[in-house]
């Protein structure tokens, strides 16, 4: 592999997260926001390992005599796009020869993000599971995708559904979901999309492109699943982890709701919530 394909700092670690093999846990807790991972690793025993480059915090420590490792990746799909290769290669790749490593290791990637619900009975302050996410933006369409089988969702949104974009459906890992899904946390179809206004159907002075797009979506039903929540990362994390052989679930806070128009009183602890119930799980 070209030097100019994987990139590395003259440390040896990749070139945007700043790690070595050697820092990464094969459980890995996805934040957005580089202050939360320090609201994550609060709860760790023991710290072994800090980085920060750009948007992109890392700390590895040990939970109740578990390793894991917390990497704040930024907004959106791009940044998603980042960290996924970044990680696999620490993984699946000799840095030195830049080869594929004969033993393949599979991450468990957990996402805890914040989202805006899209049906009221979705309420602010509660917790949801994507069962599974779709490329709302198609970001995943840069990828071969002959891998994903999605004849049956194609099939579905041809039959149902006015949106004409060339979509995809992800699912979250079934091991995860059984692990993190419980009577405290309800599960949908999280709709993933490529910015937080227009994109989301948001318009403040610019008038958006497709004033049906957000009612649309909201009448998703795939697999008795509801379309339930909209932002920026879940379809990119399902698609890539798919594609590379990773597990990943997404547990978002939620903090909206478009169709009411309210915002959660209390976010940071709406989210500190979500993040000690993610590590009792875990």
């Amino acid at each position: 592999m070209d030097r100019s394909e994987l990139i590395l700092n003259k440390d040896g670690s990749v070139y945007h997260l700043k790690l070595k093999p050697e820092n990464l846990s094969s459980t890995v807790i996805l934040v957005g926001d580089p202050f939360r991972v320090d609201k994550v690793t609060k709860h760790f025993n023991k710290i072994e390992f800090k980085t920060q480059n750009r948007e992109f915090k890392s700390v590895t420590g040990i939970y109740n005599s578990k390793r894991i490792t917390v990497i704040s990746t930024g907004i959106g799909s791009s940044n998603i796009d980042i960290v996924l290769n970044e990680l696999d290669a620490l993984a699946n790749i000799s840095l030195e020869t830049g080869e594929v490593l004969s033993a393949r290791k599979s991450l468990d990637l957990i996402r805890i993000g914040t989202s805006g619900a899209i049906q009221d009975d979705v309420p602010i302050d509660s917790f949801l599971l994507s069962k599974m996410a779709i490329d709302i933006d198609g970001f995943m369409l840069n990828y071969d995708l002959s891998k994903i089988d999605n004849r049956s969702f194609k099939k579905y949104m041809s039959e149902n559904h006015q949106i004409q974009d060339q979509l995809y459906c992800y699912n979250c890992s079934s091991e995860l979901y059984d692990k993190f899904i419980s009577n405290d946390v309800n599960s949908g179809i999280t709709i993933t999309c490529g910015g937080f206004y227009g994109s989301q159907g948001r318009s403040i002075r610019l008038s958006t492109s497709n004033k049906n797009k957000l009612s649309e979506i909201k009448k998703i039903k795939y697999k008795n699943n509801n379309a339930t929540n909209l932002e920026m990362e879940t379809a990119i994390i399902y698609a890539m982890s798919k594609l590379l052989g990773h597990k990943a679930i997404s547990l978002n806070a939620i903090l909206a709701n478009r169709n009411l128009g309210e915002y959660s009183l209390r976010p940071e602890k709406t989210v500190e919530n979500l993040i000690e119930y993610t590590l009792t799980r875990l």
